[in-house]
C-alpha cells in the first residue's frame, strides 16, 4: 500500500471533516487565465458544499465563462497534523430569490449569524452549488512520516 492510500480519508471520514471545517477556498479561472483564490463560508448538503457570493463578484464572472471550480479545505498546523481535501467540482450558479435565502438562512445558522441580516443580502447574492468530479484528499494524522523511534 502507498502512502498516498494510506493518508486517504474513508467517504466517511471525509464527510466528517467537510462537515466539521468551515472555510473552503474556491479557484476559478479569472479573465487573464489566472486561478482567481477566494475563501467562502459553506454548507455541506449530501456530498455537495453549496456557498453563496454576491451576484456582481469577480468569481461569479469567471464561472459564467466557466463553469468548473477547484475547492480546498485543510487543516492542522504541523506536517503530521495536516489534512484536507481538494475537490474539482462543475459548478451551477442559482439565481432564484427563494433557494438563495434558504442558502442563506442555511449559511446563518451553521455561522451563528443574524437571519434578518442573510434576508437583506439575499437579493444580492447568488448559490453556487459544486459537484465534485474529482476528490483527493489527505489526513498525516493516519500515517506518520518520523521514522520509528529506536
Amino acid at each position: 500500500m502507498s502512502i498516498r492510500d494510506r493518508i486517504r480519508m474513508s467517504p466517511e471520514g471525509l464527510a466528517r471533516f467537510l462537515g466539521e471545517e468551515r472555510t473552503l477556498t474556491c479557484a476559478t479561472l479569472g479573465p487573464r487565465g489566472l486561478p482567481h483564490l477566494m475563501p467562502l463560508w459553506y454548507v455541506m448538503r449530501g456530498e455537495e458544499p453549496w456557498a453563496w457570493t454576491y451576484a456582481k463578484s469577480q468569481k461569479v464572472r469567471n464561472l459564467e465563462r466557466d463553469p468548473r471550480a477547484t475547492l480546498q479545505v485543510e487543516a492542522g498546523e504541523a506536517y503530521d497534523e495536516l489534512r484536507g481535501a481538494m475537490l474539482e467540482a462543475d459548478v451551477t450558479i442559482h439565481r432564484e430569490r427563494d433557494g438563495v435565502l434558504a442558502l442563506g438562512l442555511e449559511l446563518a445558522a451553521r455561522y451563528g449569524l443574524g437571519e434578518r441580516g442573510m434576508r437583506s443580502q439575499a437579493p444580492k447574492r447568488v448559490a453556487l452549488q459544486f459537484r465534485p468530479t474529482h476528490v483527493v484528499s489527505w489526513d498525516h494524522r493516519l500515517f506518520s512520516m518520523r521514522a520509528p523511534s529506536r
